[in-house]
């Protein structure tokens, strides 16, 4: 039996391509005469980046003629002219999502020509749209571009200096939309798939600030060699911690993550729009490439069939943490209802949530649903006074709680008031729309800055389910499990399932080196271990994974059969989710 291990905050998958180190290596295959375009998004570090492939070249006595694409960019009215709506046009925090093609943020763009003698660098966003003989791409995981922006230094795309701090509206409906696009048909042409987080002093992941020549690469073939070989087998996305205002400490407790943060509230294990996966050696140089990237490129594979005709290229299931243990109560709030989501934000799906309580217990609670009794007149009342005047209420007044008891699975479709309170650790199973928490009260919390922060009365009123309330809420969204199968000490149990849902959750309990043979009949699973030591899952194709308690692990479509051996001396739960 393999030995019991802890959570691994860097979860690395062994490929066989080499993983290439610094950019003296990188430039290696570069020829003068050579256009080569650099492209990748706005938050790479573009100085460190040219310097170290101009200083490389220079070792090798050519000379690195280079275009920043910046430089191309149309004039920032037009640019917030060509991306504005008149759908949430004076709206501080949300707006549609982008459908521009980056082209359309350049007026005219360079003709680089080839030089003898000379190798010609166009670099920045959008260099693959020039004409070029090899293609690089420096990527940087978007985690850093929230930094910066909420941090006051970053720009958002084609935003010159001297015209104010880039904004995370910008950045997520606009920013992330438009380049992910853009890279996603890319991937089949790169020659040179370049990690620049080591060129980043912004936000360090490791503890000290890193060498600014010494980013991590692949070379296309092997990027392309790499995602195909992930389609075929179990994988973890890299998790992310982020602080907030009402974080708790669980998982700086438990999990040994971001000990020096001052919370981790907020735990991305899985989100499709962010998460990335590390490749390379565990003890050797890796390289992040985008989940996003995988889905992209092998969507059948990963999703399945049928997913894959639902949902295109769009990753639907998301799993993160709330951690609120000697934290606060999250907001109140709601998501969007399907119309809503489709017609002034631009998904073609909905926020639809579950909340698996990972820590509760006595005296700990969730916000779910509204009172039989609850006046929604007086309810707007209060909730615009709070906003406006800082004036608090008592949302229980209008707003049900439910014990947060351990185990237990709270189903929230779009339009249902719900929220965690203080002393939990909420596994969220939810589907992969993340941005779009309508917040109906949030206890007049302010932010680093002393501000208010953000509250939507207007849209969360206007999403607000009044069906969802009084005993339906206990019937509907508090569900008991329902038994699915069962064997030699093991049992599957559905836990929720709701029709207005495209996915449900159900939970596998196995006694101690019990094993249990599942299949993932075409669509893809995602799994989280919740008590116990943790499980291997072993594949019919000969891929072994094991995930230890609290681990997310997706299993793409294409795996077909596999089978599950619970680890360690005591029982093993773990949670499964799938599109129905």
């Amino acid at each position: 039996m393999p030995a019991v291990r802890g959570y691994e905050a860097e979860p690395c998958h062994s490929i066989t391509g080499e993983v290439g180190v610094g950019f003296r290596g990188a430039v290696g295959v570069l020829r003068p005469g050579l256009v080569l375009a650099v492209d990748g998004p706005v938050a790479v570090d573009w100085v460190a980046v040219t310097a170290g492939i101009r200083d490389a070249l220079a070792a090798r006595d050519i000379t690195a003629k280079q275009i920043d694409m910046r430089e191309h960019f149309a004039a920032w009215q037009d640019i917030l002219d060509l991306t504005a709506s008149a759908v949430l046009e004076d709206d501080p925090d949300f707006a549609p999502l982008s459908r521009a093609g980056l082209a359309d943020f350049f007026t005219g763009l360079p003709e680089p020509a080839a030089a003898d003698g000379t190798v010609t660098v166009v670099f920045g966003p959008g260099a693959a749209l020039v004409p070029y003989d090899r293609l690089w791409y420096a990527d940087l995981p978007k985690r850093y571009a929230e930094a910066g922006i909420t941090g006051g230094t970053g720009r958002n795309l084609g935003q010159p200096a001297g015209t104010g701090a880039g904004t995370t509206r910008r950045l997520f409906y606009i920013d992330w939309p438009v380049l992910d696009r853009h890279r996603d048909t890319l991937v089949d042409d790169v020659d040179l798939w370049l990690d620049t987080q080591d060129t980043q002093d912004t936000l360090d992941t490791k503890g000290g600030i890193q060498d600014p020549q010494a980013p991590t690469w692949l070379t296309g073939p092997a990027l392309r060699d790499a995602l195909a070989g992930l389609a075929g087998r179990p994988f973890r996305t890299r998790p992310t911690f982020n602080t907030t205002s009402w974080g708790g400490h669980w998982a700086q407790e438990q999990l040994g993550f971001n000990r020096e943060a001052a919370n981790t509230a907020l735990g991305y294990e899985l989100i499709a729009p962010e998460s990335g996966i590390l490749v390379g050696t565990p003890e050797g140089p890796r390289v992040e490439v985008p989940l996003q990237a995988l889905v992209a490129m092998h969507p059948e594979a990963v999703l399945g069939e049928s997913v894959h005709a639902t949902f295109g290229t769009s990753f639907p299931i998301r799993f993160d943490y709330l951690d609120t243990v000697g934290g606060g109560n999250l907001s109140v709030h709601c998501h969007p209802r399907s119309d809503y989501m489709r017609r002034v934000f631009g998904w073609p799906y909905t926020q639809h949530e579950t909340y698996y309580m990972m820590v509760g217990g006595p005296g700990r609670q969730v916000f779910l649903g509204l009172r039989e009794d609850a006046d929604l007149g007086a309810f707007r009342r209060e909730a615009d006074r709070a906003v406006h005047d800082g004036v608090p209420f008592d949302i229980e007044r209008y707003v049900q709680t439910f014990p947060a008891e351990r185990h237990q699975l709270f189903l929230i479709p779009g339009g249902t008031p719900h929220g965690s309170g203080e002393g939990n650790v909420v596994l969220e199973i939810s589907a992969t729309p993340y941005l779009y928490s309508l917040r109906f009260y949030d206890w007049l919390r302010r932010d680093r800055e002393g501000r208010q922060r953000p509250v939507h009365v207007g849209h969360a009123f206007e999403n607000l389910d009044p069906a969802r309330s009084g005993e339906a809420v206990a019937r509907d969204l508090v569900q008991r499990p329902r038994s699915l199968r069962s064997g030699d000490r093991w049992h599957e149990d559905l836990i929720g399932r709701l029709p207005e849902m495209f996915f449900e959750v159900r939970r596998l309990e196995l006694a101690p080196d019990a094993v249990v043979d599942d299949d993932t009949d075409g669509r893809f699973h995602v799994v989280n271990v919740v008590e116990g030591d943790g499980i291997l899952l072993e594949t019919s194709g000969g891929h072994g994974f094991e995930l230890a308690y609290a681990e997310t692990l997706t299993v793409p479509a294409s795996v077909g059969a596999y089978r599950v051996r619970a680890l360690g001396a005591r029982p093993v739960r773990y949670v499964k989710a799938l599109v129905r």
